[in-house]
């Protein structure tokens, strides 16, 4: 069945209070996906965000993010009062997210909210405390924790709970014990919310593709509370950190710092820490995109230290022995492989073994710079094709920045010499969706022919990234109708 969706992440949601969040705009945003006739929502990753703001920089690879809890949804329950949040400053401009002052505002509402809610004793938040207990306990004991530190990562704390000596962690559990109990309640509330969003959706024929980063931050829960699973010394440090190779869009690669997997230990174990990952994960999402897969063939290892990507090595990851594993256990699952960038003969191989679609995204093929052919008409159907990713500029800056001869070639492919803008960033949706991959995923900046102000994410720069939103009334009634009827036109639902 050829399909289509549109991404756009939570965060970018219409919200009076500085985020988007599981909120009445939320299911509006439903509501207009299924008059549009699609069949996707694709989001970014749901967990709380840390330094720099990226979703693909979490607490936790199983949390989820408090800003997306909805403070109306709390106040219909008796939890807060309208004026406690109401006219708080989450930031002034409308399509905009400013983290620090959601950050310094947002918690003691949710505080206040916690308080309100004498949750310790219920049944239900105990009933979940308890299923969620192998993730839940740790990342909330974190959190506690890294509050108590000021904020500071877990390398930097006291060394008896930084190595989580026994004495510490039942010192500090109780220390901490209300705090702890305040993000346990964080997390009810936004499984709670996201569940209700969530199951909305399927109801409306819509289906969630979650996404998910292939590593965990080095400042979360995940490597406090489980060093084992990673590449750290006696000390607890790493040894060698994450990233990518020099290319063309980056001189000196990019570092991204996070901790490698020790993937002798998940094969001895039987990958069970990637099984419980994923459990989770399906049970939030109805489809998973796994960010760089390219990393289950060979991962780029940077010394512990290094300011730069540039002395990194290739390394042999786990390949087909992890996704057996999890086909042993799940059977068939609907995975998506981002398997963009430069691709050896032995990922593609890899991602034809899994099974899985690939991902090829439209800017590409009309971008010299760009390793591998992604020309619409060598596209497989089990594929999902973008236009492009948070990671893209949107088409319209895009075909700003296109070297002469690169637009050339695109004006000649698509006929678009004498066009306006808006048709030729339309040209480039139709082409997208008349493809004949299984499935289209269009930004929704690209279907607003929007300019660079709304680029999601630009790889390798902080301050300026994660921050765009969709403005009230901007997914009219007439842009409903025309992507309804180009999805209808190309066969697509």
């Amino acid at each position: 069945m050829r399909t289509s969706g549109i991404l756009l992440p939570i965060s970018s949601l219409p919200s009076s209070h500085g985020i988007g969040c599981f909120s009445k705009a939320a299911y509006e945003f439903v509501d207009h996906l299924a008059a549009a006739g699609q069949t996707y929502w694709q989001i970014l990753p749901l967990g709380p965000t840390g330094y720099g703001d990226s979703p693909y920089q979490s607490f936790s690879a199983f949390a989820g993010n408090p800003y997306f809890i909805d403070l109306d949804t709390l106040a219909q329950e008796g939890l807060l009062q309208p004026e406690e949040y109401e006219n708080l400053d989450f930031g002034q401009e409308e399509g905009t997210v400013d983290y620090a002052k959601l950050y310094t505002n947002r918690f003691p509402v949710l505080k206040k909210a916690f308080l309100r809610a004498g949750i310790q004793q219920d049944a239900s938040f105990q009933e979940f405390c308890s299923a969620q207990k192998p993730w839940l306990s740790d990342y909330s004991l974190y959190m506690a924790v890294k509050n108590h530190f000021g904020g500071k990562s877990w390398d930097e704390w006291d060394e008896d709970i930084r190595l989580r000596r026994p004495e510490a962690v039942e010192r500090y559990t109780e220390l901490c014990s209300e705090e702890i109990a305040f993000y346990s309640f964080l997390q009810y509330k936004f499984t709670e919310q996201w569940q209700r969003l969530k199951a909305y959706a399927n109801d409306r024929g819509i289906r969630i593709i979650g996404d998910i980063p292939i590593y965990v931050a080095f400042d979360g829960a995940d490597s406090w509370a489980n060093p084992e699973l990673f590449q750290f010394n006696e000390n607890r440090r790493p040894v060698r950190v994450a990233g990518c190779p020099p290319d063309a869009f980056s001189a000196d690669g990019q570092l991204w710092g996070n901790p490698l997997y020790d993937w002798d230990y998940h094969e001895r174990t039987g990958y069970a820490w990637w099984i419980q990952r994923m459990e989770h994960c399906f049970r939030l999402y109805d489809v998973v995109r796994v960010d760089h897969f390219r990393g289950f063939d060979e991962f780029y290892s940077i010394p512990y230290g290094d300011k730069t990507a540039a002395n990194g090595s290739w390394q042999q990851g786990p390949g087909m022995k992890l996704f057996r594993a999890l086909q042993d256990h799940f059977g068939v699952v609907p995975i998506i492989a981002e398997d963009l960038g430069y691709l050896t003969d032995s990922v593609i191989k890899l991602v034809a073994d899994t099974g899985y679609p690939g991902m090829k995204v439209m800017e590409f093929a009309f971008d010299s710079r760009e390793a591998g052919d992604y020309m619409p008409y060598n596209y497989t159907q089990n594929c999902v094709v973008y236009t492009g990713t948070h990671d893209n500029q949107t088409l319209s800056s895009w075909y700003d920045e296109l070297t002469q001869e690169d637009r050339r070639l695109a004006e000649e492919y698509l006929g678009l010499k004498g066009r306006s803008r808006e048709e030729i960033v339309w040209s480039f949706i139709r082409l997208t969706l008349g493809s004949v991959a299984d499935t289209a995923v269009i930004p929704m900046q690209d279907y607003l022919c929007l300019g660079s102000e709304a680029r999601m994410n630009q790889p390798s720069t902080l301050g300026k990234n994660w921050r765009w939103r969709l403005k009230e009334g901007e997914f009219s009634e007439k842009l409903i109708r025309r992507i309804r009827e180009v999805t209808e036109l190309y066969g697509r639902k």
